[in-house]
């Protein structure tokens, strides 16, 4: 492979790439933030790790203007609460957030719905309760724990014509 132009040649020496002296010996993770045995960690703060999760912050956006509230409930609070179902859903599936993990999200508490079950949003109002606040990090935790797996490998269109919201919710 011919070298760029810009790289020095000695006077009378062809012009050509060489690759640096392999090393010898295997490669080991000695790094402190290498996570390479056992996997992510996992605990109660951990949350759900997936790629370019920050990409349903965007997605989310959307939204606003056309979620149906509740008197009392706030559209940053629902938008907090539905990120973290949608996250979690994404991560599932190994890959980014697309906007059917929000619309699952959103159809499952009822917030795309304006004939929302009356049930649905007296159980709705105090989860969303300012998790859209950084310190309620743990509520919007509470939220995802409480869709079960099942529920998340629905599709939205599934969850949006189901009638009985407490099975999906597993209550």
């Amino acid at each position: 492979m011919a070298a760029p132009d810009f790289v020095p040649v000695r006077p009378g020496s062809p012009k050509y790439y060489e690759s640096p002296p392999r090393r010898l010996g295997s490669w080991n993770a000695s790094r402190p933030a290498e996570v390479v045995e056992g996997g992510q960690p996992a605990g109660d703060a951990f949350g759900f790790q997936g790629p370019d999760q920050g990409y349903a912050l965007k997605l989310a956006n959307s939204f606003r203007g056309k979620l149906h509230l509740a008197p009392g409930e706030h559209e940053e609070d629902a938008i907090a609460g539905c990120l973290v179902v949608a996250m979690r859903r994404a991560s599932l599936y190994g890959r980014a957030p697309m906007m059917p993990d929000l619309k699952l999200a959103f159809s499952l508490f009822g917030f795309l719905d304006e004939g929302a079950p009356a049930d649905l949003v007296a159980f709705r109002t105090p989860l969303f309760v300012e998790v859209s606040n950084p310190h309620h990090y743990f509520e919007g935790r509470h939220i995802a724990s409480l869709v079960p797996e099942a529920t998340l490998r629905l599709t939205p269109e599934v969850v949006a014509a189901a009638t009985d919201w407490r099975a999906l919710l597993g209550q």
